[in-house]
């Protein structure tokens, strides 16, 4: 369902199968548990979650192949009353059993179009497409009902019959109107986000002027390397995050990494780390280009400490990574055969998916720069999809 029937069960603490049983009987009690059903959809509050990765059952086409199975059965009853002596009022029980059958397929057919456009409409399944379809198939059903109802109407029937034609009628206007909710929670739910929007831009104003700025004051007292400098940036950082950044996806964009990364380090190492980007790029957090700036980053915090300086500049062609730092300096020749941390992780990383690492001393023969370049052929949108294109 809509998440109605577990979110009762949940706040009742009764039986999950328990709540769908009472509502799929009270359904046919003259549509009491669709319309309870509805009542409780637009009133209980949102869990806010996550679209299922399951596929869920074919409720709506389920509901509108049973609706339409009633429906035929109309038909020979109209082409002759005479049938299942039913119409006409011969008996009290026969009208009673007449309207059953009537509200028990107005509230099928209701409750397929109602679903399609409410439940499965956000399922990634199944769509707007299928939606569309339900509810073109249900609007069909009943507009038979209703022409059927209103033809007897027509022929007289009394209040009994006007109250059979409302039914349908009804129903048709509730199917149709499911556009008008879907336009409500959508407006609701932007109501909301700008709302959380603006509390969080005045927060964030009020903390930028007060805590943040103490902060900054804090480390540019304390100097780059000492502990009160490290911990001051981390909670800049982390403060920095939770007011500009939101929520970032599993697999993030490689900036994001960085600077997760950078802040990570600086609570290890007594380095004061800076990411700056520029541009835009597909590359992720989980490509190859992001371990290779990742390792160079560990370097330069490792061996050069101090403050180090993390410049990305993507575009839609490729990526550059600079990372520098102001060590006593760096000489890959130097380095031992059998040492191979630069020379893998950094450069024969980049190699082999087709970028390229340079290492050379830094401007003003201070330090080291570490320059990685990664532009992806076609079709190679990542450095780590590329890998296994």
């Amino acid at each position: 369902m809509a998440g109605v029937a577990e979110g009762l069960s949940v706040h009742l603490g009764a039986p999950l199968w328990a709540v769908r049983a009472f509502f799929v009987v009270t359904a046919g009690m003259l549509g009491a548990g669709v319309l309870l059903y509805l009542w409780c959809w637009a009133f209980m509050p949102w869990a806010g979650g996550e679209a299922s990765p399951t596929r869920r059952a074919p409720v709506a086409w389920l509901l509108t192949v049973a609706s339409t199975a009633l429906v035929l059965t109309f038909v020979p009853l109209y082409l002759d009353p005479w049938a299942w002596n039913i119409w006409g009022g011969y008996s009290a029980p026969d009208a009673v059993a007449a309207m059953l059958l009537l509200v028990t397929t107005v509230a099928f057919a209701m409750t397929a179009g109602m679903w399609a456009a409410l439940v499965d409409r956000a399922d990634p399944a199944r769509g707007i497409r299928h939606a569309l379809l339900v509810r073109a198939a249900v609007m069909s059903l009943l507009a038979v009902l209703l022409v059927l109802e209103s033809s007897r109407l027509a022929s007289g029937g009394g209040v009994t019959q006007l109250v059979r034609t409302a039914i349908p009628l009804v129903a048709l206007v509730a199917v149709s109107s499911t556009t008008l909710i879907e336009r409500w929670r959508d407006l609701s739910g932007e109501r909301v986000k700008r709302i959380r929007e603006e509390q969080r831009a005045e927060m964030a104003a009020h903390l930028h002027d007060s805590v943040l700025q103490t902060l900054a004051l804090i480390q540019n007292r304390a100097g780059a390397s000492s502990e009160a400098a490290r911990l001051a940036r981390a909670q800049e950082r982390e403060l920095r995050a939770w007011l500009y950044d939101g929520d970032a996806p599993a697999d993030s964009d490689l900036p994001t990494d960085l600077r997760d990364y950078a802040g990570a380090l600086e609570l290890d190492f007594p380095v004061r780390i800076d990411v700056v980007s520029a541009g835009a790029s597909d590359e992720r957090a989980s490509g190859e280009v992001a371990a290779a700036a990742r390792e160079a980053i560990l370097n330069a915090a490792r061996h050069a400490g101090g403050e180090i300086s993390v410049y990305l500049e993507g575009t839609a062609a490729s990526v550059d990574v600079y990372v520098r730092d102001r060590g006593p300096g760096f000489d890959p020749d130097a380095v031992p055969a059998d040492r191979l941390g630069v020379r893998e992780s950094i450069i024969g990383r980049m190699r082999r998916i087709g970028g390229s690492a340079t290492i050379r001393p830094g401007g003003g023969g201070t330090g080291t720069e570490v320059h990685l370049r990664y532009a992806p052929g076609p079709g190679r949108v990542s450095s780590g999809q590329g890998r296994h294109g």
